[in-house]
């Protein structure tokens, strides 16, 4: 399993090379009204 070509580019693979990025992480819950939209078109079908 040595001669794996995808195992010897991630050995080789240079951590540096990668930009820096800065996330965000966003959680956005639904309102009342768009729950209410979901239930009744379920309810429609």
């Amino acid at each position: 399993m040595n001669d794996n070509p995808v195992k010897q580019e991630v050995t080789k693979f240079d951590k540096k090379k990668l930009k820096k990025t800065n996330t965000e992480e966003r959680t956005h819950m639904p309102t009342k009204e768009i729950e209410e939209e979901k239930k009744a078109m379920q309810e429609a079908k």
